[in-house]
């Protein structure tokens, strides 16, 4: 069935890439279902291999960029980022006197780039040959062909050699997190893995738009006290009272936007994971699901996809940047050591310091992202969460489901409030810089100016 349908997407799609003397070039008539199911099997094979948020984010960045790049030849609306991302030089032009089918650059660099990121190169490269195939038996004449894939592995190629520049490799090599044995207000590995401390180094990857890791720097968090009448007891006390509750609507809310890759199972004295979404992963899928509801064209599609996870990755590194330098401890930790050795929050601690939150961060900077594509009040139901046993939820806004993600965090016992609300603080900021400093089209419609 899903052979079935890539196909005919793609027939529809050699049609408007034909000679231009013989058929006019019309984007509005291209499918973009193809990209869709590409981004899709990115995202699966992001969730079968374990990609810690941060990394997952740098996969969906360097990818959708690829595609984006290797669209905009084909459109004259839409700009190349060349020159507006840091470190990113002039992308490799096509040949003017070859004919191209620049939707099909496009989802091969695509996936050639997600393919050389992530783990499961077979299967990324199984499921990319049965949709090549489906364009090779489509009619479409053999030189154009030829032309469109050579065209997007030149420029998968371009965006290779520019993402290895990162510092990423480097930072696999740099120091891990220590941890402070006699300070309880810093972080501490948690059950049930207590696992070492995610990404440490992630504030030294080059920033995508951001002038710096540490353009944003929040406020710091409230300083740590076992004091039953301090400000940070109370925010601890906030957090232990919410997952007593047992509220069932906080239940439904945390669980859905737990989007947690690390939760392990532990059965006896085996462990195991519960492989699950990204929070990246997550927003990357609603705009999915936005582009499809509002009938978005190929290059509208590839252009949402590009904004959204440039988007997802400054925030991921400037949240980080934050993380590891206040080094907070976790709810968990301080109300088992304080108020109550028993309780367990609702949610599965995840595996970095606490301040501020992620899920606040990158949840409000993709929303304004989305906004600004898609308008203030766009009614969607996020579907993102059904494939992993939890029923769909209906927003009447990104900005609402951004601010649900981001209390979420609270509801599910893994952080105070303050880190939520200055991790949205965060988001704002970000969102903000990137649609300020990023142009996608020679006409901005209605980008922020």
């Amino acid at each position: 069935m899903k052979r079935f349908i890539v196909f005919i997407s793609i027939l529809g799609i050699v049609f408007s890439c034909g000679k231009k003397e013989e058929v006019a070039f019309d984007p509005g008539d291209v499918d973009p279902g193809h990209l869709h199911h590409t981004m899709k099997k990115i995202t699966d094979i992001i969730v079968h291999d374990i990609f810690s948020p941060p990394v997952a984010s740098r996969i969906y960045a360097y990818s959708s960029i690829a595609a984006y790049e290797a669209a905009v030849p084909g459109n004259p609306n839409f700009v190349s980022l060349a020159g507006q991302l840091h470190g990113l030089e002039e992308l490799p032009k096509p040949d003017s006197a070859k004919q191209y089918c620049f939707e099909l650059a496009s989802v091969h660099a695509l996936a050639v780039v997600g393919k050389a990121l992530i783990f499961s190169e077979a299967e990324m490269q199984a499921f990319h040959d049965q949709t090549l195939a489906a364009f090779k038996n489509s009619g479409m004449p053999k030189a154009m062909y030829e032309n469109s894939i050579a065209y997007g592995s030149e420029v998968a190629k371009h965006i290779l050699e520019w993402s290895g520049k990162d510092n990423y490799k480097q930072t696999r090599t740099f120091e891990k997190y220590t941890v402070p044995l006699h300070d309880p207000g810093k972080w501490k590995p948690t059950p049930p893995a207590y696992m070492e401390g995610i990404e440490p180094s992630w504030n030294k990857i080059r920033t995508f738009v951001i002038d710096s890791a540490s353009q944003f720097v929040p406020k710091p968090p409230t300083p740590f006290s076992s004091d039953v009448k301090s400000q940070f007891y109370k925010e601890a006390l906030e957090v232990y009272e919410a997952v007593k509750s047992t509220n069932s609507e906080y239940e439904e809310i945390a669980n859905f936007w737990d989007c947690n890759p690390f939760k392990m199972n532990v059965r006896g004295h085996v462990m195991f994971a519960t492989k699950k979404i990204s929070p990246g992963g997550h927003w990357i899928n609603i705009t999915n699901l936005s582009c499809k509801l509002a009938n978005h064209d190929f290059f509208e599609t590839a252009e949402a996809y590009a904004l959204v996870s440039v988007a997802l990755a400054d925030g991921f590194i400037v949240c980080w940047d934050e993380k590891y330098r206040s080094k907070l401890v976790r709810p968990e930790t301080f109300i088992n050591q304080f108020i109550d050795e028993d309780w367990l929050p609702l949610l599965q601690t995840p595996p970095f310091p606490e301040h501020t939150s992620g899920h606040s961060v990158i949840s409000t900077a993709a929303a304004d992202v989305l906004t600004t594509l898609f308008g203030d009040n766009f009614h969607f139901v996020d579907s993102t969460e059904l494939e992993f046993g939890l029923p769909a939820r209906t927003f009447s806004s990104f900005k609402q489901a951004s601010d649900e993600a981001a209390i979420s965090r609270l509801y599910g016992g893994i952080h105070y409030r303050p880190a939520i609300d200055e991790g949205v603080k965060q988001g704002h900021q970000v969102g903000d810089w990137v649609l300020r400093h990023v142009r996608t089209r020679k006409e901005h419609l209605a980008w922020k100016e």
